[in-house]
């Protein structure tokens, strides 16, 4: 089926999604995705299915399935959000889109830029829609703070600078141990900070990383320093030993953007300007948190557009490999990337 016949048939009523997947994301995507009016979760799968056939009980979901396979090829599914673990994406999402589905892949996109570029390449030439679930990009108060600085609001950016941190687990068995799983705080913390600071100024055209590595090979303290030709810079941390602000700032040429803690889903900023009074911006829109990611794939799929432009694929590639290029620096490698 092409974007324009699933356009054509998911007009008048709601999109049904299939959840890939049955831990924590996944379940609170499926319950703010069930508020959704025009939105319904009609198939649930997981490699085992007790925790399928529970997870559907506990949300109402109709079908559960005990193998991927059958949520990819179900044809009451009209796209799949994929929530495994980010070390499964490659696999569950080319399953998805094998299979005809249009998929919304959690964030890390993938292990690695390779297997990034292979799902982009597959949704291409299926002509299927595919996106990273990095709801950040989809935040109405992040859309309007990018409009402001494209807008000039604060001049040429010089400056960003976010960090995104707690102290995380010593078991060397947690999957944020685990190099084959994707462990360390990279994946599952700093592409928040990276994703952020290439929202606003691309992809970098220098890397440099420092890191306190595990026993087990994966980072668990990283700083990373991005720059751009234009000169502007990027200081940007990561960490699974301390408990680190969680904010973000924007300086620019005449002015700064002050995120507060939780930037990456904030309902706020501060702008401050020369010789003005600072401003706050807030958000009157009656959706939160991962709604807002949903409703840009449903409208996605209305109108027959296979890339959004809030999350394009070539910012997600290009996010991806700045993550392997921090790795790189910091010497960090798992065994996908072999």
């Amino acid at each position: 089926m092409t974007a324009g016949q699933r356009a054509q048939e998911a007009q008048g009523r709601a999109v049904r999604w299939g959840v890939l997947a049955t831990g924590g994301i996944a379940a609170r995507f499926t319950a703010e995705v069930r508020e959704l009016p025009d939105a319904e979760v009609v198939a649930v799968a997981s490699r085992s299915e007790a925790s399928a056939k529970e997870f559907a009980g506990r949300f109402g979901i109709p079908r559960a399935y005990g193998e991927w396979a059958g949520l990819v090829n179900d044809p009451e599914v009209d796209v799949v959000y994929v929530a495994t673990p980010h070390s499964a994406h490659r696999t569950a999402a080319g399953l998805a889109l094998a299979a005809g589905k249009p998929v919304l892949c959690e964030k890390p996109f993938t292990l690695n830029a390779r297997e990034a570029g292979e799902l982009v390449s597959l949704a291409r030439e299926r002509g299927l829609f595919l996106m990273e679930a990095m709801w950040t990009y989809c935040n109405p108060v992040i859309r309007r703070l990018t409009e402001l600085v494209r807008d000039g609001a604060i001049g040429d950016i010089q400056t960003v600078q976010a960090d995104f941190g707690f102290p995380g687990p010593t078991d060397p068995a947690h999957r944020l141990r685990d190099p084959a799983l994707g462990g360390g705080a990279l994946l599952d913390l700093g592409v928040y900070p990276v994703s952020f600071a290439q929202l606003l100024l691309g992809e970098p055209d220098r890397v440099q990383a420092e890191a306190l590595l595990s026993p087990e090979g994966i980072d668990l303290n990283t700083g990373i320093l991005l720059g751009w030709n234009s000169g502007a810079t990027a200081l940007l941390t990561c960490s699974l030993t301390a408990p680190t602000p969680v904010t973000a700032t924007i300086s620019g040429t005449t002015g700064r953007i002050e995120l507060p803690s939780g930037f990456f889903a904030a309902d706020r900023f501060t702008l401050h300007r020369e010789n003005a009074a600072p401003e706050e911006f807030t958000t009157d829109t009656p959706l939160y948190g991962l709604q807002h990611e949903a409703t840009e794939v449903m409208r996605c799929l209305r109108t027959g557009e296979t890339e959004s432009p809030l999350v394009p694929l070539d910012g997600t590639l290009a996010v991806m490999r700045t993550l392997d290029a921090v790795r790189d620096r910091i010497g960090v490698r798992f065994p996908a990337d072999a």
